[in-house]
């Protein structure tokens, strides 16, 4: 299941990086759950050439993020931000050295998420 995930990911950041037909056979295969012989059948194409397009596809998309981390970036901001929702869940009842110390926090991950954007 991770593996589609990252896939998803990966094409949601860098998916129009690819041409048309390749769009096309990477989301049958990720978003619509098809078999490499259902979509070798509608496209007219072996499903070896399937196969080949969907790795490189794939490398494709994961080169792009090597060079460019965003969904790194994302993955990261996106912690952040769960973490500044847990410190600001039930800030009311700490007392004023406690909310202090929240604060900061939530100034320290404010910080670092803009600095990694």
């Amino acid at each position: 299941m991770e593996k589609i995930v990252e896939q998803g990911l990966l094409y949601d950041f860098y998916g129009e990086l690819l041409n048309e037909h390749q769009k096309q056979i990477y989301e049958s295969v990720v978003y619509n759950d098809m078999s490499l012989s259902e979509i070798a059948d509608e496209q007219g194409i072996s499903r070896q050439g399937v196969h080949d397009l969907m790795k490189r596809c794939s490398r494709a998309l994961e080169g792009y993020e090597d060079k460019l981390h965003l969904v790194e970036k994302f993955q990261n901001a996106k912690k952040k931000v769960h973490l500044i929702d847990q410190l600001t869940e039930n800030a009311g009842e700490s007392d004023i050295k406690e909310l202090h110390d929240r604060l900061e926090q939530i100034r320290q991950l404010s910080n670092e998420i803009l600095e990694e954007l």
